[in-house]
């Protein structure tokens, strides 16, 4: 896939998550729209992972820590065929497996998340299964920069320095905005970097919108031999949509059908 089709993907992936969050009346919209780039990448150009192999021992993980923007994630998994695109017509609907978060009733979903904290220590026990069992696949994780402040993300943290996984890849999502507030004034974590690097991790950041940096991001993995890596992704809540950008309410905000139709002519617009 060339760099131009990766960007033109983005902005389907863009329109599809605003779609079926207007159609569901519910959803994690600014937070969606930050982290679908680094999803786009991941699927289409690194992981080893696909509908065919997903049941194979040696098929990479991806685990969605941030579960709350799963409306990326499902928009993501459709498009890659792990189920048809129009069961996303059922998000959030009575008994309908398409929640509000990741759960492994969707085909393609590696573990439940959702509960903060819990993707990263998910990933380290996965990334040290892989060592033990002498396994070459790599394990992926996303993370908002709003849940770093659970303390089970620094045990896991300090376990994943220790095994020396150097399988496992944390990426976060920075997009310095969570449900209250600024992440500075809620419970300030910066600097991440430092802080990672002191628990025995590589750290690289990236533009988290910049496809071919994400790219040679995740081809340069592992960023240190015998380390774990973080890659410190710099984002923008609602990235792509001119009034939802860096706007709090749009943490959780659902458009209006207004809102929705201005939101994709933007999208139509910017496509090269």
């Amino acid at each position: 896939m060339t760099e131009k089709e990766l960007a033109q993907k983005s902005n389907q992936y863009r329109q599809r998550i605003l779609k079926y969050i207007v159609g569901a009346n519910a959803g994690h919209t600014g937070g969606s729209l930050s982290c679908i780039d680094i999803l786009n990448v991941l699927y289409n150009q690194v992981l080893n992972v696909s509908p065919q192999n997903f049941t194979s021992p040696d098929r990479d993980r991806y685990i969605q820590s941030k579960g709350h923007c799963v409306e990326a994630l499902f928009v993501v998994l459709a498009d890659k065929g792990f189920f048809p695109e129009e069961d996303l017509n059922t998000l959030c609907r009575y008994k309908s497996h398409y929640i509000g978060h990741p759960t492994r009733k969707v085909h393609g979903v590696e573990q439940n998340t959702g509960a903060l904290g819990h993707g990263l220590p998910i990933s380290v026990g996965t990334a040290l299964a892989a060592k033990m069992d002498e396994k070459d696949y790599r394990v992926f994780t996303l993370l908002g920069d709003g849940e770093l402040p659970e303390g089970s993300n620094w045990e896991a943290a300090l376990t994943a320095a220790h095994y020396g996984l150097d399988n496992l890849c944390a990426i976060i999502d920075k997009n310095s905005l969570q449900i209250t507030g600024p992440t500075s004034d809620v419970c300030n974590t910066d600097p991440i970097d430092e802080k990672f690097a002191s628990f025995g991790w590589a750290v690289k950041h990236v533009d988290g919108h910049d496809l071919q940096a994400l790219k040679d991001s995740f081809a340069s993995l592992p960023l240190e031999k015998g380390k774990p890596s973080v890659i410190i992704a710099h984002t923008v809540k609602g990235k792509g949509i001119s009034f939802m950008e860096n706007q709090l309410s749009w943490h959780h905000g659902v458009p209006s059908q207004e809102q929705y139709q201005l939101a994709i002519e933007e999208l139509n617009q910017a496509i090269i």
